[in-house]
């Protein structure tokens, strides 16, 4: 079974209406839905933001039987090349906000952790060919996750040069992170919705639905591809 997550309800609304055979689960504060998606079994559910939410709702998919998971959503974009509607698909995950260097650690590396969390090589590459039919620019890339709204020029630069990031969003590493622990297969598909500057704000508000719908085309061209 495949988990798919996502931390708003726009993220994931147009996936819940194709869902066929649905039944929900209540978990906690988590509604879980499960059913098929193009022929997948499939257990959809929204997170919520921050990294506890998705690190929380991570665990329980596993626990509910999940096998590997796809995270779907809308990111602020880093890497200069990137406009509002173009897709990241995630080579690795970082966590941007922790600092534990006064004891000797890299920026970012949590203790006891890798410094970042690989992408599954074959869902990684199922994005890829999928996202071949979308009329979007699509790049391969780091995304690093902080509990922070990026929305400052001077901040974002930091960002994409200290950390090599592609683009930063709330929820990716620490999903990452949980998959990691239990060798799950993960990999996290972000649609920019802003360009973590002045304007995030405002193109978040604007752009937020358009880019979350770029974002579930791809993830309903990774289903059809897979095998049943």
């Amino acid at each position: 079974m495949i988990g798919i997550i996502g931390a708003m309800e726009e993220e994931l609304a147009q996936l819940l209406e194709r869902l066929e055979q649905a039944e929900t689960l209540l978990r906690g504060p988590f509604r879980l839905h499960k059913g098929q998606l193009v022929k997948q079994s499939v257990m959809v559910a929204q997170c919520g933001i921050s990294k506890v939410n998705a690190a929380a709702l991570t665990q329980i998919m596993i626990t509910e039987g999940v096998t590997k998971i796809i995270f779907t959503g809308v990111a602020g974009g880093l890497d200069e090349r990137l406009k509002v509607g173009d897709i990241v698909i995630s080579s690795d995950c970082m966590q941007f906000d922790v600092d534990v260097t006064a004891l000797g650690y890299k920026l970012g590396e949590v203790p006891g952790e890798p410094l970042s969390w690989q992408a599954d090589a074959d869902l990684k590459a199922l994005a890829l060919e999928a996202a071949k039919v979308l009329p979007v620019q699509v790049i391969e890339g780091r995304i690093i996750s902080g509990d922070q709204f990026i929305a400052d020029p001077v901040r974002a630069k930091y960002l994409r040069e200290t950390f090599r990031a592609a683009c930063n969003e709330m929820e990716g590493a620490a999903v990452a992170q949980i998959c990691a622990k239990w060798q799950r297969p993960f990999v996290i598909i972000r649609s920019i919705s802003d360009t973590a500057d002045h304007s995030a704000e405002l193109d978040f508000r604007a752009f937020t639905v358009v880019a979350a719908n770029r974002a579930k085309e791809l993830v309903l061209a990774m289903l059809s591809l897979m095998d049943n």
